[in-house]
């Protein structure tokens, strides 16, 4: 059984209820839903939220530590929301909010857009995009799939990476 899981899960100013096989976090910030996996059992104590498994399995004890995990990160996200910065590098490539997409143009003949999911915030500042939301999960695949387009290439360094990313750069070709 992970360790993550053997002490409880302290719920601070959040309210957390399981009800129907779904488990709900209320925080200043927002609410969040997650379905329990059936083999897996969510207590709400005093002392914070327990995780443990329903059966000797090895899903069980492996889900539990996930599963101690997702309501970690629920319970802090529903606070202080998560931000994911990435920053956009090359000339002439831009980037911009339109509605409910983001449209980059980044080289291609096309420009390509990408639908901002449910509950993500997403502001442009000059060559960078913050996301923010509640839920961990969503912010970091929606910045996956943004840096997916054009990631960044050793040479020049152009293309989509994290703010605190370092590219290992090579020295490409010598004149002699």
């Amino acid at each position: 059984m992970s360790r993550l899981a053997k002490k409880p899960i302290a719920v601070g100013k959040t309210d957390v209820s399981v009800t129907g096989g779904m488990l709900t976090v209320k925080g200043s910030k927002g609410t969040l839903t997650k379905r329990i996996h059936p083999s897996i059992e969510i207590a709400i104590e005093p002392t914070g939220v327990l995780v443990t498994p329903r059966d000797r399995s090895r899903l069980a004890k492996q889900l539990t530590g996930t599963f101690a995990s997702h309501v970690k990160n629920m319970i802090t996200g529903v606070e202080t929301p998560y931000v994911k910065k990435l920053i956009l590098e090359g000339v002439g490539y831009k980037m911009e909010v339109k509605g409910k997409e983001v449209v980059l143009s980044v080289g291609f003949s096309h420009t390509v857009p990408l639908m901002i999911p449910e509950g993500i915030t997403a502001t442009v500042e000059k060559n960078a995009i913050k996301l923010e939301s509640t839920d961990k999960d969503s912010v970091g695949q929606f910045a996956a799939n943004i840096r997916r387009v054009k990631p960044p290439e050793p040479y020049l360094g152009k293309g989509i990476r994290y703010e605190n990313e370092v590219i290992r750069r090579k020295q490409g070709k010598k004149a002699l």
